[in-house]
This record gives structure tokens, C-alpha cells and sequence, in this order.
């Protein structure tokens, strides 16, 4: 099996965290759920971990201590027993209660739901490989196939070199052949609108929406796992900006596209699943969700041409010989939702042309920041999420932390 010619191993759960082309079935973390004992708390000892950046523009501010902070529970003060500020993985400064001992290892997450494979992914991972992981951390990575982590200590057996060059080809292989599904749509859905079959371009249409379902109770699961893991842990998502065939409006029949595509919610700006509900997920499990909006779009950064059903080229790059098909954008309810579910894990949202240019900015934001540590006042284990604010009590600051945690 070529997965285990490379040192990587396939995750054993199945996919299902986000659209159908790449996630196409629930994730059952169960073989790691077994490895992983609840986290057994008593309720007099609970401590609350938030993992704090303050930055002035793009800097991150390290001079700050304990009392420099505020945190506030529901809107109540509460009193700060730690601080420790972390670069990397080393902890450069502590202050408080002695008895805590943060975890620092981090685990590093990436998902790419992507539908063409840009050169730009391959330098991403060239450059988390080169300047980012260190030999305690972490990391998996989920294509539009099926899932891979790094085994330990991969680097003492095998050339760094060697694993990029294994790192791209997999996600080259995966990611062309994850989403062609979905590229085949789009192509049909060209062709319809060249043959001004309408019928056949709203059943495409249909199928192009049962591809890109986000699928929530997936996430939330997903979310769940992360929350036993140690560490400090890190989610990459990589999206690819999406694009649909339209015709211009002064083309016959052009209204009756404009209402299939509203019929199916492609052209709303609400995602169709709970995003409050992932939200609060993400945050109470304390992971970081950077999501990297890549603005590439499959029909504008390929010069292929495709021979369409009646023999007419259709060219992907999204322009029709006739001048009549337009590409419209299709990723708002996508973009919307994940664009408010980022910053509430503490996470980065960005939107770029460049992939590793994306990722380089979250990856370079995350290196170092504070763990605050506070004991809720009149804490109840009652299941429900209790937001968290932190502020610093002087200076014009930009902060960035998860907005709380479910008590159980």
C-alpha cells in the first residue's frame, strides 16, 4: 500500500467532516477514543485553560503579566490562578499557582477542500515541515480521499525531502481525483447551458448541492475528539473558492437558471447547518480553526480545454466561446459561516490567491501567546456554554482567545 511505502498511515475513521466529494462519511474517532481517558475533574479543582494572543497591528505583545489581564465569565470577573507565556513550545515566563502544569505539544490538523491541486499547497507544506513542527508535535492531514497522520520521529528514519516530496504527491493524487466528481458537474453544467437544456442543468445543479452539504454532525464530532487530545491543537482549513455557470441575464432563459440556483440556497448568504452549534464546539474543545480562503478558482486558473457532450469545446476557464455563460460565485454560505466560526476558537480567518502565503500568516500568528488559567466562580457542571472575554486593562490591544466552554 503506497500510504505505508511513505510512513504515512491512514487515519482509520472515515470522512465526513464538511462537504460530500471530500468527506463522505461520518468520523467515528472510536479506536481513539479508546486510547483516551475522559478528562475527570473535581468540580472545586476546575481550571479553565485559554490560550491568549495580544498583537499591536501584527505584533505580538510579550511583555504583559498577570495582572495586566481580565477575564470574565458571563460577564462576571473571575480571578486568574496562572499565566504562562509560550513561544513554540517553550515556556518562557510563568506566574501564579506552581501546581499547573500546561501541556505545550501541539497536534496540527489540515484539511483541504480543495478541487484542484495548486503547486502553492506543496510550498505550504514544504514550509510547515521546514519552520513549524518540531520533533514533540503532531500532525494529520485529511484530503478529499481519506485521512493520513505522521508517525513519530518520522525525521530519523526518513530524509525530510523525501517526506515533502511524499507529502505532495499525495495530496496531488488525492485532490485530483478526490473532487472530479465535482468538476465533472461543473463541466455539465456548461454544456446545459450551451445547449439551453435547463432541465438537465437543474438536475446537475441538485447533484452539485448534495456534493457541497456540510455535513454538522460531523463536525461536532470531530470537534469532541479534539477535545480529549493534549496540547495545544491547530486546524488548517484550506477552501477553495467555488464558482458556478450562469448565463448573463440578457440571454434567454437566463431567468429560469437564476431561479434554480435560488431554489437550491447557492446565492444565500447562510450556510445550512447550525453554526452556532460548531462554533461552540470548537471552542469548548479548545482547538484553533484557521480557515484559508483560497480565491484560485478552478475556472480561472486552468487553461485545459474539455470537448463537451455535442462535441462543443468547453473551456474551463470559465468563458464560453459564444460570450453568454458567466461565472458567478457560489462560496458566500460557506465563507459566511466559517468566517464567524474562526475567530471564535481563537482562530484565523484569511482570503488569498496564494495558498502558502495564507498559510504562512496563521502559522506565523500561532507560535506564541499566553495561557491564562482562571477558576469559575460558582462553577455548576450543567452542560451549558459560558462564554469567556479576556481584555487587557490597558493599551490598545487586539485579542484573540476562544469564547468558552461547555461545564460537564
Amino acid at each position: 500500500m503506497r500510504t505505508k511505502k511513505f510512513n504515512f498511515i491512514p487515519v482509520i475513521f472515515g470522512l465526513g467532516l464538511l462537504m460530500g466529494p471530500s468527506f463522505p462519511t461520518d468520523v467515528q474517532f472510536q479506536a481513539a477514543a479508546q486510547l483516551q481517558k475522559p478528562l475527570q475533574h473535581n468540580v472545586l479543582d476546575v481550571n479553565i485553560e485559554v490560550p491568549v494572543r495580544v498583537f499591536k497591528g501584527d505584533m505580538f505583545i510579550d511583555s504583559l503579566t498577570i495582572d495586566d489581564f481580565e477575564v470574565f465569565e458571563d460577564g462576571k470577573p473571575q480571578p486568574l490562578e496562572g499565566l504562562f507565556l509560550i513561544k513554540k513550545i517553550d515556556i518562557k515566563r510563568e506566574e501564579g499557582n506552581k501546581e499547573i502544569k500546561p501541556a505545550v505539544a501541539r497536534h496540527f490538523i489540515f484539511l483541504f477542500e480543495m478541487t484542484e491541486y495548486l503547486p502553492e499547497l506543496g510550498t505550504a507544506m514544504d514550509y510547515f515541515l521546514d519552520h513549524v513542527i518540531l520533533p514533540d508535535d503532531s500532525f494529520e492531514v485529511f484530503t478529499p480521499i481519506k485521512g493520513y497522520k505522521m508517525k513519530s520521529h518520522i525525521f530519523e528514519s526518513i530524509p525530510k525531502e523525501k517526506v515533502k516530496e511524499q507529502l505532495k504527491e499525495i495530496l496531488h493524487r488525492d485532490i485530483v481525483g478526490g473532487a472530479s466528481e465535482y468538476r465533472n458537474i461543473l463541466r455539465e453544467l456548461q454544456v446545459c447551458l450551451k445547449e439551453s437544456n435547463f432541465g438537465d442543468y437543474g438536475r446537475n445543479l441538485k447533484q452539485l448541492e448534495r456534493l457541497r452539504k456540510v455535513n454538522q454532525k460531523s463536525m461536532i464530532s470531530f470537534a469532541q475528539d479534539l477535545k480529549k487530545k493534549d496540547g495545544q491543537k491547530h486546524i488548517f482549513l484550506f477552501y477553495q473558492q467555488e464558482v458556478l455557470p450562469k448565463l448573463k441575464p440578457t440571454v434567454d432563459g437566463s431567468e429560469l437558471v437564476s431561479l434554480m440556483i435560488e431554489g437550491l440556497g447557492s446565492d444565500k448568504k447562510n450556510a445550512r447547518f447550525d453554526v452556532g452549534a460548531v462554533k461552540k464546539a470548537y471552542s469548548d474543545a479548545s482547538t484553533s480553526l484557521h480557515f484559508l480562503f483560497i480565491t484560485k478558482t478552478l475556472m480561472t486558473s486552468s487553461d485545459v480545454t474539455e470537448t463537451g457532450l455535442d462535441k462543443t469545446k468547453i473551456n474551463t476557464s470559465g468563458y464560453d466561446p459564444s460570450g453568454d455563460i458567466i461565472m458567478g460565485e457560489r462560496s458566500e454560505d460557506i465563507f459566511s459561516a466559517f468566517n464567524e466560526i474562526s475567530p471564535a476558537t481563537g482562530g484565523i480567518s484569511t482570503r488569498s490567491v496564494n495558498a502558502e502565503a495564507a498559510f504562512q500568516m496563521a502559522a506565523n500568528a500561532l507560535e506564541n501567546y499566553y495561557l491564562l488559567y482562571y477558576r469559575p466562580l460558582d462553577y455548576k457542571a450543567d452542560e451549558q456554554f459560558h462564554e469567556i472575554k479576556v481584555m487587557v486593562k490597558s493599551g490598545n490591544y487586539r485579542i484573540t482567545h476562544r469564547a468558552g466552554y461547555i461545564a460537564k
